[in-house]
């Protein structure tokens, strides 16, 4: 008789298969822009589009990762992908570096407030892992109908000026933009407080106002180029520092600057060379069960994952619904935190249901995230998490304090964080296996990723629970207006666990395919082991500074 785990993945086919497939349709769809026409006037002008310029910019045929392509997908009707600029973590000449790209097939390229949201999660990246990090400016500035959601506040468009100013005196963090089109009003600070400033001829322009403001506020008539063109700024003002006739040579410069760099230092992480994982990604589609409700064997997913499917358990028979223990990906050492799924029956105590966090599993990873913080060996959270056990037993075991410690430990733990959901990230659980509230340097979600505080069955429960049990007591069932009540609530909570969704709001970096997850996390990796230092909030200035 086979397995309740082999029964369920007979069927995982479809359910992984046909997400990943409404993904990559959409992600096509998003990549396109503002569309053919708008892409053709953009070869028009004798520009590339952000996508061409990057696709130049970084090493050919390495793995490069857009960051945040889906955010703003599904709002303002459509008219804003990507939200009007390309973030991508890619390499440029073997060396780690974040490229923001400005989209000018998209409403000119300005800026909405998701703008400014995936242009400050691309700053936080570089100065988190201290790598470059590469401005390929093209925008018209702030898209004026949004302005409320762009100018003002902590986090509006000041905050992008704010970080520039933080990597640039303190960090040390390089900064290279590039003009590449128009570059205007407060947007013109973005380059001016970067290290390297080019221009291309023709094509770009910089300045506080264009030749039309200028106009209208002082009455002096200029075209754009004399005001703040190319050689205006290199000859004149002085505010530009090189001067290049294309795109293409643009780029070549971009790339020749970043050679110039210093060399990084070491990593302390011990890296080995790149061994293939025991299975290949392809079982991914059939390891993942149709129901993200129904259980599956976790280490046949580490298998697919980790060099020669090698997990050094720490723990293992201790706690099996928390799995620990050191691996490498592609070379690279990490430990490994996931959550097991399934029926987990011990010697001695009563089954546990996988995916729940008791009291020992907590204490368990608490242990193992200060031993790997003390070896500075990254982590990588593999989240299929449906929380924490309730109940007298737990309660009076001690799992809030188990529970703390396990979050004080993850919080606290200085190394790389990487966060792959896979299935359920749900409650505490969700925030234990480091959240996004916890600044984890990377966040990325499988199609099948669902992430809420709760299950749509368990809400319709949590909400209509009492009137269910006195419809119950009295031998009355629901009314057609109480079943449609309970239908939008599950609706509501289907849509908002979806991973496009949590996507679409920035709540993950990506949502990649299983199939490219190997590299997505080295890249991940090797970008936060440019960095030796503290990997905590937003930066860590560095001591002596004051």
């Amino acid at each position: 008789m086979r397995s309740e785990v082999e029964a369920a993945s007979t069927t995982a086919r479809s359910r992984l298969r046909e997400l990943a497939e409404e993904l990559e349709r959409l992600e096509s769809k998003l990549r396109r822009g503002g569309g053919p026409e708008k892409i053709e006037r953009q070869h028009q002008q004798g520009k590339l589009t952000a996508r061409e310029r990057i696709e130049l910019l970084l090493d050919k045929g390495s793995y490069s990762q857009e960051i945040g392509l889906l955010v703003a997908y599904d709002e303002y009707k459509g008219q804003a992908p990507a939200a009007g600029v390309v973030t991508t973590l890619g390499v440029v000449g073997g060396r780690e570096v974040v490229v923001v790209a400005n989209d000018a097939t998209v409403k000119a390229g300005s800026w909405w407030p998701e703008t400014i949201k995936k242009i400050l999660r691309a700053q936080e990246i570089a100065m988190r892992s201290h790598v470059p990090i590469i401005y390929l400016v093209d925008s018209a500035g702030v898209n004026l109908p949004y302005q409320g959601g762009v100018f003002p506040g902590q986090y509006g468009a000041a905050r992008i000026f704010y970080y520039n100013s933080i990597m640039r005196r303190y960090l040390k963090v390089p900064q290279i933009a590039a003009v590449m089109g128009p570059c205007i009003a407060g947007g013109a600070y973005l380059p001016a407080l970067s290290d390297i400033i080019i221009m291309v001829e023709s094509t770009s322009f910089m300045g506080l106002g264009g030749a039309n403001l200028v106009k209208g506020a002082t009455g002096q008539t200029i075209d754009n180029e004399t005001l703040g063109g190319a050689r205006t700024h290199n000859a004149i003002s002085g505010v530009a520092h090189y001067r290049v006739e294309t795109d293409e040579l643009c780029l070549a410069k971009i790339r020749e600057f970043v050679s110039e760099l210093p060399i990084r230092p070491a990593s302390p992480v011990s890296i080995t060379e790149s061994v293939e994982a025991a299975r290949p990604a392809s079982d991914l589609y059939e390891i993942l069960p149709e129901d993200h409700r129904q259980p599956y064997d976790m280490r046949e997913v580490l298998k697919c994952l980790l060099d020669e499917g090698h997990l050094d358990e720490f723990q293992a028979d201790y706690a099996r619904e928390m799995i620990t223990g050191h691996a490498r990906i592609h070379g690279i050492q990490v430990g490994i935190i996931a959550n097991a799924r399934g029926m987990i029956r011990e010697q001695g105590r009563p089954p546990r249901f996988g995916g729940i966090v008791y009291t020992e599993s907590a204490e368990k990873t608490a242990f193992f995230i200060e031993t790997c913080n003390r070896h500075q060996t990254p982590l990588l959270f593999i989240q299929d998490v449906s929380g924490f056990m309730v109940g007298a037993e737990a309660e009076h075991s001690g799992i809030i304090r188990a529970g703390a410690r396990f979050v004080e430990a993850m919080a606290t733990a200085a190394v790389p964080k990487i966060v792959l959901t896979l299935n359920h990230a749900s409650g505490a659980g969700y925030y234990a296996m480091a959240g996004q509230g916890f600044d984890p340097d990377f966040i990325f979600s499988w199609p099948t990723g669902r992430m809420g505080v709760m299950e749509g069955e368990s809400a319709v429960q949590a909400v209509f629970g009492t009137q269910l049990d006195k419809l119950k007591r009295e031998g009355k069932e629901p009314d057609e207006q109480l079943k449609a009540e309970m239908d939008e609530v599950r609706a509501t909570y289907e849509q908002q666990l979806d991973a496009k969704y949590a996507a679409a709001r920035g709540f993950v970096d990506a949502v990649i395919m299983p199939e490219v997850t190997r590299d997505a996390l080295e890249l991940a990796l090797r970008t936060g082991l440019n960095y030796a230092g503290p990997h905590l909030g937003q930066f860590v200035l560095p001591s002596g500074l004051f």
